[in-house]
């Protein structure tokens, strides 16, 4: 069919000229913030082109052989069969009507993904594996600094397979592997993969591979030690979250932004049955950026830009704590993310003014302020197995790791 198309030029009768084909789709982005506030730096999005890798080549054109002469005279040979005729013999690779194999370009600088080379400290500590809640210190020390992102980081996660690697996403179309107390190079790998801001990633419960989505409007399976794509899913919005099914790592949800969902919408949904549970738990007029559910209650937070973390019940009917919120730390429009400790007593929250906020789970008091970043710390993640250890990024590209 694509080689009649080709031929064709879109008639749709013998006697109708050639027309030049319509130009394809373009599909647009849509900002999911609230208006930025002046130190936040502005940009705009751009209609996002799909790239020309992610659609079929259209096959090698052949001048077109001149009608061929019949043996009965007279006889008329129409434009539609001249077109079969000439597109049958032209000599075609097979292979253009296929999208070519994807590969992620990763930077020719990167370094090394095992932990051959790690401090002895962290290494005895990785292979100890110490029990979740065995220190009551709370991170307070800076430990590395990781740059190499030249714009805003939206999230970083830490592998639960291999604890010594950390990745990030950011707004310069790139996601990063860091080897983090690497001696040598602690840039694992810089992936390229995505043609726009990638807003979330995370790792695969159980191998060495990425789940990414942005503004492109694509999730890519990555392979992280090969460095290569492994499976594209196209959608027809940007894709602000991921998440791998706890049950099952080969199924994974995302979350697409559309213009004609409202952001502050918190929706309870039964995945098995994929129908919705509550179709809104949460009646104020504010974006909320995040969402964490407790590793052993039943209850999850929701960061809100009103500058406070709400805290619901998971059980039906899912309602509102109204006595008790963490707050103190500031949202103001940035996409500020907020997790739970390996045991659940602490709840740690970035903050716009570039501080790490320590909350206690059961009276919501603060407990520890660090002041990591002069700009808006956009995430804070615990280490899987080292308890007294955090990750941080900002929305000027940095990551710090506390001890």
């Amino acid at each position: 069919m694509d080689l009649l198309s080709a031929a064709y030029g879109g008639a749709t009768s013998d006697e109708e000229d050639d027309e030049p084909p319509s130009s394809p789709p373009v599909a647009t982005a849509l900002t999911s913030f609230a208006p930025p506030p002046v130190k936040r730096p502005r940009w705009e999005y751009q209609p996002y082109l799909p790239p020309p890798s992610s659609f079929p080549q259209p096959p090698l054109q052949a001048k077109a052989a001149p009608p061929p002469t019949s043996s009965a005279s007279g006889r008329y040979v129409s434009k539609r069969e001249c077109a079969l005729l000439a597109a049958s013999r032209a000599p075609v690779d097979a292979a253009s009507h296929l999208p070519p194999q994807t590969t992620a370009e990763v930077d020719s600088s990167v370094g090394s993904i095992t932990d051959s080379n790690l401090r002895a400290d962290i290494l005895h500590s990785l292979r100890c594996q110490p029990k979740p809640g065995s220190s009551k210190s709370l991170p307070s020390k800076l430990s590395v600094s990781l740059n190499g992102h030249t714009k805003a980081i939206n999230c970083i996660a830490w592998s639960p397979t291999h604890a010594h690697l950390l990745t990030s996403a950011g707004m310069d179309h790139t996601v990063h592997v860091w080897n983090v107390w690497d001696k040598g190079n602690t840039t694992a790998r810089v992936l390229k993969h995505h043609t726009a801001a990638v807003k979330d990633v995370r790792w695969s419960p159980h191998s060495l591979s990425l789940l990414s989505g942005g503004l492109d409007c694509s999730v890519q399976l990555i392979d992280v030690v090969e460095g290569k794509v492994i499976k594209v899913f196209k959608e027809d919005q940007a894709v602000e979250v991921i998440k791998f099914n706890p049950s099952n790592p080969n199924l994974f949800l995302s979350d697409t932004t559309r213009s004609n969902i409202s952001e502050n919408t918190i929706i309870v949904w039964d995945v098995l049955r994929q129908v919705p549970l509550s179709n809104q738990v949460y009646t104020e007029a504010f974006t909320c950026p995040c969402v964490r559910y407790h590793p052993h209650e039943a209850s999850f937070v929701v960061q809100s830009n009103g500058n406070y973390i709400a805290i619901f019940s998971s059980r039906p009917p899912f309602k509102l704590n109204k006595y008790m919120r963490f707050e103190g730390h500031g949202v103001w429009g940035f996409p500020i993310k907020c997790n739970f400790s390996l045991n659940g007593r602490e709840l740690a929250s970035g903050s716009s003014d570039g501080s790490i906020y320590f909350f206690d789970y059961k009276s919501a008091r603060l407990l520890w302020k660090i002041e990591a970043f002069k700009e808006a710390c956009t995430d804070v993640v615990y280490h899987p197995i080292i308890p007294n250890v955090i990750a941080s990024c900002s929305w000027a590209g940095e990551i710090s790791i506390f001890e």
